[in-house]
């Protein structure tokens, strides 16, 4: 009997030991799922940021194509100049919402840049060759 109960107690604690493996194997996967899935709202933030779901109506393949015109230009000859563009573009863009946040100023990109519109990328007020 007394062997009976110290291979319950034997098997109790190796199940215990096994389980305890399973989850620390699986925590870094779910570390990865996690920053993968935190990834994927903050640029589906960004795109309803930029105003696109609205532009758009909410039409994901006009938002596709347009996400694949923009990863064209970007490898494209003229990528290096369309970076520099889009890059100076966002960081007005999110300098204007820190701005607007702490109440010092409400201006617009457009402002900035030219006082009717501002040039899209890929045309050639941008500079970027269609």
């Amino acid at each position: 009997m007394a062997t009976a109960a110290a291979l319950k107690r034997n098997r109790a604690a190796r199940n215990r030991h096994q389980a305890v493996r399973a989850r620390h194997d699986r925590r870094g996967q779910q570390m990865d799922r996690r920053k993968r899935t935190r990834q994927l709202i903050e640029l589906g933030g960004l795109v309803k940021k930029a105003g696109l779901v609205e532009i758009t109506g909410d039409d994901r393949t006009l938002i596709f194509g347009a996400l694949l015109w923009m990863a064209d230009r970007l490898e494209g000859e003229q990528g290096e100049h369309a970076r520099k563009v889009w890059r100076d573009w966002g960081r007005a863009a999110f300098g204007m919402e820190q701005e607007e946040k702490a109440g010092t100023g409400k201006r617009s990109i457009a402002a900035e840049e030219e006082p009717t519109k501002k040039p899209r990328a890929g045309s050639a007020e941008a500079g970027v060759a269609k």
